[in-house]
C-alpha cells in the first residue's frame, strides 16, 4: 500500500464543482489501494476577499490577526472537500494545521514549519480513512495560529509528505505541468516531462509561479517525489527529481521573469570591510529581500551599492535605510522602477560556456537594455525594462529552441 499527498490550489477547489472534481481524484487514489492525504488551499480568492474585509476595520491589521483571520478560508475547504467525500461514499476527516501537528516559528504572516506531529494523521489512515488537511497554516509552541506565506500549502503537502515518507507528492493546479515558461505569456511554450530539483527551485526563486521555493527545497532535502499535474485533464504532469534526462539536449531548459521590480543604490558609503555586511544585515533583520546586488568603488574610495527589490517594499526599504543613515554613512539614495526581472535556467549550462553572452546578444539584437545581471552555475537573470520583459521572453524561448514539440503523455 502506497502513501500519497494530493494538493489542489485554490483554483482546483474554487466552486463546489471543482472540490467534488478533487473528491473524484482523492477517491480515484483510494481505490487504487492507496493511503490518500489531500491538502487543500481555500478557495478561489477567498483570501483577497479576507484581505479585503480586514482593510474595512482598518488600514493596519496586527499580522497575528491577519493569520487568525486568513486561516479560515482554508477551514472552509476542508470541511466541504471532507463533506463530498463522505457522500461520495469515502469516510474522511478534516483537520486545520494545528489538528495536523504542523508546528511553525513564531514568525506572523511568513513561519517556517519546525516540526511535525503525525500520530493523528497516521490513526486517521490506519483508520481507513481520507486526511484532508488545510495547507498554509500551522500554530506555535504558544498555541498562536500563523501562515506560511505565498505557496505556503505547497510547502504543507511537501512537508507532511516528508514527515511520513509518502511515495509521492502530486501537485494539482490549473496548468498540465511545468512548462519552458508560462504558456499563459508565451503560447508556443512546451510542458517538460521532467526537470531537476536545482532547476525547479532557481525557477521558482526567479518567478515560476507553478511551485512555490520553499516546497521545492522541502522536497530536494527529503527526496520527495513530486509530479506537478492539472485538476482537470488526464494526463501526466512534470515530474520533478534529482537528476531529469536532458530533453532534446536542450542546455536552457526553461525561463522565469517577474515584474515590478525596482533597483535601489545607496551612493558613497564608506569603503570599508564591514560596509556589506552592515547594509544586508540590517535589511535581512528587518525581513527585507533583496536580489542582484552589484558594488562599485568611486574616484573618491566611497562605495556605491545597487540592489533590486520587490517595488512593494520600497517604502519600507528606503525608510529603514534612511533611519540609519548615521550608522550606515552613506550619501543619497537613488531608485529606479518599472523594471522587470528575466532568468534563463538550465543544469547544462555548467557544461556549455557561452549561454549567457548569447543571452546577452539576443537581448542587445532586439535593442533590449541590460540593467542589471546575476548568475549561478545553472541560471543567468537579468534586470530590463517593464515594458521590454514580454519581448525578452519571447526572445529568448525562440534563441534556445524550447518550443521544441514533444507528444503529450496521457495517464
Amino acid at each position: 500500500m502506497a502513501l500519497i499527498v494530493q494538493k489542489f490550489g485554490g483554483t482546483s477547489v474554487g466552486t463546489p464543482e471543482k472540490i467534488r472534481n478533487a473528491a473524484k481524484r482523492i477517491i480515484q487514489a483510494a481505490n487504487e489501494g492507496n493511503q490518500v492525504i489531500a491538502v487543500v488551499s481555500a478557495m478561489g480568492k477567498t483570501t483577497d476577499e479576507l484581505v479585503k474585509l480586514a482593510g474595512e476595520m482598518t488600514s493596519k491589521p496586527s499580522k497575528r490577526e491577519m493569520d487568525m483571520l486568513l486561516t479560515t478560508g482554508e477551514q472552509i475547504t476542508i470541511s466541504l472537500l471532507a463533506m463530498a467525500l463522505e457522500e461520495a461514499g469515502h469516510p474522511a476527516e478534516s483537520l486545520t494545521g494545528w489538528q495536523a501537528g504542523i508546528q511553525t516559528e513564531s514568525l506572523h504572516g511568513n513561519a517556517r514549519i519546525l516540526d511535525i506531529d503525525t500520530k493523528r494523521i497516521e490513526l486517521l489512515l490506519n483508520e481507513g480513512k481520507i486526511a484532508v488537511v488545510a495547507g498554509f497554516q500551522g500554530w506555535t509552541a504558544s498555541q498562536s495560529i500563523t501562515t506560511l506565506g505565498r505557496g505556503g500549502s505547497d510547502t504543507t503537502a511537501v512537508a507532511l509528505a516528508a514527515a511520513l515518507r509518502a511515495d509521492k507528492c502530486e501537485i494539482y493546479t490549473d496548468v498540465t505541468g511545468v512548462f519552458t515558461t508560462d504558456p499563459r505569456v508565451v503560447k508556443h511554450a512546451r510542458k517538460l516531462a521532467a526537470i531537476s530539483y536545482d532547476e525547479m527551485l532557481e525557477l521558482a526563486n526567479l518567478g515560476a509561479g507553478v511551485l512555490h521555493p520553499r516546497a521545492v527545497e522541502f522536497a530536494k532535502n527529503y527526496g520527495v517525489k513530486l509530479e506537478v499535474r492539472s485538476s482537470m485533464e488526464e494526463e501526466r504532469g512534470t515530474i520533478v527529481e534529482e537528476e531529469a534526462e536532458m530533453e532534446n539536449n536542450l542546455v536552457v531548459r526553461g525561463l522565469a521573469f517577474e515584474g515590478n521590480v525596482t533597483k535601489i543604490t545607496i551612493e558613497n558609503l564608506p569603503n570599508g570591510l564591514n560596509t556589506l555586511s552592515s547594509v544586508f544585515s540590517l535589511l535581512a533583520d528587518n525581513n527585507i529581500n533583496v536580489d542582484i546586488i552589484i558594488q562599485s568603488v568611486n574616484k573618491q574610495e566611497k562605495t556605491n551599492i545597487s540592489f533590486s527589490i520587490d517595488s512593494a517594499i520600497f517604502d519600507e526599504t528606503v525608510q529603514l535605510l534612511e533611519q540609519n543613515k548615521g550608522q550606515l554613512g552613506f550619501g543619497q539614495i537613488l531608485h529606479e522602477d518599472g523594471l522587470a526581472k528575466v532568468s534563463i535556467v538550465g543544469s547544462g549550462m555548467i557544461s556549455n560556456p557561452g549561454v549567457a553572452a548569447q543571452m546577452f546578444k539576443a537581448l542587445s539584437d532586439k535593442d533590449i537594455m541590460i540593467k542589471m545581471v546575476s548568475t549561478s552555475e545553472i541560471k543567468v537573470s537579468t534586470v530590463v525594462g517593464q515594458q521590454d520583459m514580454i519581448n525578452a521572453i519571447e526572445t529568448l524561448h525562440d534563441v534556445f529552441e524550447l518550443d521544441a514539440r514533444v507528444p503529450v503523455q496521457h495517464a
